[in-house]
């Protein structure tokens, strides 16, 4: 199982190329959706991973992939200029998540 990106900025593809992660720069909603099905099509790739922004330009496809497929398993990670969540996020999920104040 390998690692794919879907990017949209090359500044975080080529970062993660340094890292052996191979990937896609795209910026259009149905670039996005090409290359997800492209990754579908390729049973290599285990983990996906796509900048939140273009996570939320097809918030339809990623809740599909995140709630109907084993595999890949895709992760939304922020891009070079940071993220779009509160500084907080965490420890509100774990707050809502199991009930306890940390």
């Amino acid at each position: 199982m390998r690692y794919y990106l879907i990017s949209d900025n090359t500044e975080t593809q080529t970062g993660m190329r340094l890292a052996g992660i191979d990937g896609v720069v795209v910026h259009e909603r149905e670039e996005v959706e090409n290359a997800i099905q492209q990754v579908l099509f390729d049973r290599t790739i285990g983990i996906l991973l796509i900048t939140e922004k273009l996570a939320k330009l097809c918030p339809e496809a990623i809740y599909d992939l995140k709630l109907n497929r084993h595999t890949p398993l895709v992760v939304e990670i922020p891009d070079r200029h940071g993220t779009g969540r509160s500084p907080d996020s965490i420890t509100r999920y774990v707050r809502e998540a199991i009930g306890i104040r940390i």
